[in-house]
């Protein structure tokens, strides 16, 4: 019985992240080959009725995948409140084992301090830029 649980928690423990890696792959896949499809049939269409489209950007591919701007907050909060989480869980185990939440912790709170010293900062001058390319697009 001891050595099913062991195997159980070893597939557990490599099966759970491969699986995400692969959903992740398998998913952007998807997405892109939907994006090609779908410029494909507007450029079948354009050439039927005799119009030219321009050709293929990867700029398209890119706002794909910039929707969500990259922050340190979401990070931060969420290392902070999983180690908030072990520490509160493990501490009706034992006081010593609770420490280990202590770990996550300390990270979530590096990412609250890297956030309020730079990454406003960063996240300012890439709005910036973005709204500087939108008003260029409406000019």
């Amino acid at each position: 019985m001891e050595y099913v649980v062991a195997i159980v928690a070893i597939l557990v423990g490599f099966g759970l992240p491969l699986v995400a890696v692969m959903t992740y792959i398998v998913l952007n896949y998807r997405q892109r080959r939907a994006l090609m499809e779908l410029h494909h049939a507007q450029r079948m269409a354009a050439i039927e009725r005799g119009l030219e489209l321009p050709p293929l950007s990867m700029d398209m591919f890119e706002r794909a995948r910039s929707r969500r701007r990259s922050t340190s907050l979401l990070p931060a909060l969420v290392w902070f409140f999983v180690g908030v989480a072990i520490l509160v869980g493990m501490q009706s185990i034992s006081d010593e084992e609770a420490l280990i939440g202590l770990v996550p912790t300390g990270v979530g709170i590096a990412y609250f301090i890297y956030y309020f010293a730079e990454g406003r900062k960063i996240e300012a001058r890439l709005l910036e830029h973005e709204l500087g390319k939108v008003e260029e697009l409406k000019a």
